[in-house]
């Protein structure tokens, strides 16, 4: 499925690192390569090390509960410059059988800290915005 990702922004500043999370074969390129037009930047993989300005995971079904979940949330946080840094999390779409339902995303997201936003469905991905508790944006 094709992605009208450049239309529209995920809110990366120019020159952002973004750290990303959960990759494999499955992804959307098509919203990695956005990210990257968006930053002038390559993706960071999880393993990096250094301080992100921002952070994207990909997520299914299988790859865990909410508890899981909430572990991996925690470790995009783990190393952002800012705790109002930009969060995306990408789930598979509600036809896929790896999608993930709003409130196992949710639960997580309070236990790891965030709340989830917007949303929006991309390539056949739904993406998530993740903030801090009690901030709005």
């Amino acid at each position: 499925m094709r992605c009208d990702c450049g239309m529209r922004s995920f809110g990366f500043e120019s020159d952002s690192v973004v750290q990303e999370f959960g990759f494999d074969d499955d992804v959307a390129e098509d919203i990695r390569a956005a990210i990257e037009r968006e930053t002038g930047e390559e993706l960071a993989d999880e393993d990096y090390e250094y301080v992100a300005d921002g952070a994207i995971a990909w997520w299914r079904k299988e790859d865990g509960d909410a508890d899981d979940l909430a572990d991996l949330l925690l470790d995009m946080k783990a190393n952002l410059a800012d705790e109002a840094a930009v969060c995306w999390l990408f789930v598979p779409g509600p036809n896929d059988s790896g999608h993930v339902p709003a409130d196992v995303i949710e639960e997580a997201a309070v236990t790891a800290g965030l709340q989830a936003t917007s949303a929006r469905g991309e390539a056949g991905w739904s993406g998530v915005r993740l903030i801090p508790q009690n901030e709005r944006r």
